[in-house]
């Protein structure tokens, strides 16, 4: 794999319930809503579970995903082509946490980043709708 080994963990405080951020996580059609710029394969089941994989792209960069673990607190993701590597969320009551190792030429901290406010922003306006 070409690219540079990477790791970031990244924790932040959301104001949501501890089911409403999970479900955003663990529903595919909740995660294609705030998971931008990824574009996940159609066809996913209605909850993500261990061992399901599916392939998301990032422009003509495409990430396959093996749910290693699908649990009530925690979703990791097994990695592959545009990362080789893991991506790993756990999350309770008011916060999420983010942690994310492989390689790969992608900025992966700065994705990481950037989603994990997507998430926050997704969250508040759910809540206040």
């Amino acid at each position: 794999m070409l690219g540079t080994f990477q790791k970031s963990n990244l924790r932040i405080e959301i104001e949501a319930e501890e089911t409403a951020i999970r479900d955003s996580l663990l529903q595919p059609s909740q995660l294609q809503q705030w998971l931008w710029p990824l574009n996940l394969s159609s066809g996913l089941p209605e909850q993500l579970s261990r061992g399901l994989i599916f392939t998301s792209q990032v422009g003509p960069i495409p990430i396959q995903h093996r749910v290693d673990v699908a649990a009530s607190n925690c979703l990791r993701f097994l990695l592959s082509q545009g990362i080789d590597g893991f991506h790993e969320w756990c999350w309770g009551e008011g916060w999420v946490q983010s942690r994310l190792e492989g390689v790969s030429l992608l900025p992966l901290s700065l994705g990481q980043t950037l989603s994990l406010l997507q998430l926050k922003k997704f969250l508040q306006a759910k809540q206040s709708s």
